[in-house]
């Protein structure tokens, strides 16, 4: 059975929050807005909502519908909620984990989600503990909250502009007191973060297509080192580091996103396109059909046959309706070619030299099943293109992927890996050409390419992470 998210880089978080002078259902609204940024995260769902000062939360674990039905938003009034999906990165996969959390402080109640990795989260929960804070779950997000806490007596805005120049590493948060909701954004803009409106209500959000899902217009992106405020008054900005630049991750536009959302300007559909075309001319190769591996290949596949004049067709059929609570067949049925999460549509396959383009290789195990699945299939020939570079170094800002000896690029060559996979040839998208895709005038995360990152470097964090 392929499990095509097994192998690949996972989706952090996504967050949701909106605050409305109008007498509006913003629990509801939150839910859509999550529902649509369910793909950044599916183990855990939450949501916060503000009523006359009184913050009510509720949250568990599975995926937004899972969580939710009519009868307990129905429960949830108000003007102001935030939200959160869940992929964990720092801490255990458990709702005492689960986001947002909610602490009564001097500035009463206080609820924060956050998307994103904090590289300095240890030492300074180290020194809270010291000074007897007490901590009750194991996020990096906890850590957040309680700075905030402890900056009090100074007001809410001051209390987060110190709480961000403490911290370090990767975040998008929306944070929901009595009367306001924040957003932030680190000064490297490593994760995204949006601002939306529609009518008299104002939405932050981790990607634009969650304002689309609730009706709301894309008012412009968070930048770098911002603190929004949003409040009955209407909406300021704080800006709490000097020195800012936006280098969005790159797998942001890779994988990460919705391919319907813009984020900083650029449309994540028309860059994975353009990623294609680029592939052609760094990867050519003449065959039959151009297929993608859905849901992330599919754009970049449209791409590399409009360069080549290839073909575009469908090869792989995935089965959407497999959830969380999926019974994996037994090593008896898998023997018996159980094909379950994908299957190949042998109909556009049999007889012909296929290129098939997939957004990344990780471990290089789903890309090896795809090229059996295609064999099985009768494919006279496999070209696998990838549309992005090779994966060599770990992410230390919130991707499940920890150290490099979990990545076949950072051990093995291209031509070792493509006699791993069984393809016929195997090519890559260059670094100079995505950036070509991204805009060449701007800068973006590229750490798992190159092991070159914005913040400092994470051999010093865990040198293991870094040891093949």
């Amino acid at each position: 059975m392929i499990d095509l998210e097994q192998d690949k880089f996972k989706e952090e978080c996504g967050v949701f929050g909106i605050f409305s002078n109008e007498n509006i259902d913003v629990s509801h609204l939150t839910y859509y807005g999550l529902y649509a940024l369910q793909h950044r995260g599916q183990e855990s769902a939450g949501i916060a909502v503000c009523n006359n000062g009184e913050i009510n939360l509720q949250k568990g674990m599975g995926l937004v519908t899972d969580v939710f039905n009519t009868e307990n938003l129905d429960k949830m009034p108000g003007n102001a909620a935030i939200g959160h999906v869940r992929y964990s990165t720092t801490g255990g996969s458990n709702v005492v984990n689960a986001q947002p959390i909610l602490s009564n402080c001097k500035l009463g109640s206080i609820s924060i989600a956050h998307n994103g990795n904090l590289v300095n989260a240890d030492v300074i929960k180290e020194l809270l503990e010291d000074g007897g804070t007490l901590f009750q779950t194991s996020i990096d997000t906890e850590v957040i909250l309680n700075l905030i806490s402890r900056s009090a007596k100074k007001g809410i805005e001051n209390a987060v502009v110190d709480t961000m120049q403490a911290i370090k590493g990767s975040y998008a948060i929306v944070i929901l007191t009595e009367d306001k909701l924040i957003g932030v954004r680190d000064p490297n803009g490593i994760r995204p973060l949006c601002i939306g409106k529609f009518d008299n209500s104002y939405i932050l959000c981790s990607e634009s297509c969650a304002l689309d899902a609730v009706g709301a217009e894309l008012v412009r992106d968070v930048n770098p080192g911002e603190i929004v405020i949003i409040d009955k008054e209407g909406i300021k900005s704080i800006n709490f580091a000097e020195k800012t630049k936006c280098e969005t991750c790159a797998f942001e536009y890779i994988y990460f996103a919705r391919p319907d959302s813009v984020i900083d300007g650029i449309s994540v559909y028309n860059s994975r396109e353009l990623a294609g075309e680029q592939l052609y001319h760094d990867s050519p190769v003449e065959a039959d059909i151009v297929i993608g591996v859905p849901d992330s290949g599919l754009s970049a596949a449209v791409g590399y046959a409009k360069a080549s004049g290839i073909p575009y067709g469908i090869g792989l059929i995935k089965n959407k309706y497999v959830g969380r609570t999926f019974i994996a067949p037994t090593q008896e049925l898998r023997e018996k070619a159980v094909s379950v999460k994908l299957n190949a549509l042998k109909v556009n396959i049999e007889g012909k030299r296929v290129v098939i383009i997939d957004d990344s290789i990780v471990r290089g195990t789903t890309s090896k099943k795809l090229v059996d699945l295609l064999r099985q299939a009768g494919a006279k020939e496999i070209h696998f293109r990838v549309s992005s570079p090779v994966v060599k170094y770990p992410c230390y800002f919130g991707i499940n992927i920890s150290y490099r000896k979990e990545l076949i690029g950072s051990y093995k060559e291209v031509e070792e890996i493509r006699d791993y996979i069984g393809a016929d040839s195997l090519g890559y998208l260059s670094i100079d050409s995505l950036l070509k895709t991204l805009g060449e005038d701007r800068k973006y995360c590229l750490g798992c390419f190159k092991g070159v990152y914005p913040i400092s470097a994470p051999i010093e964090v865990d040198k293991e992470r870094f040891e093949v």
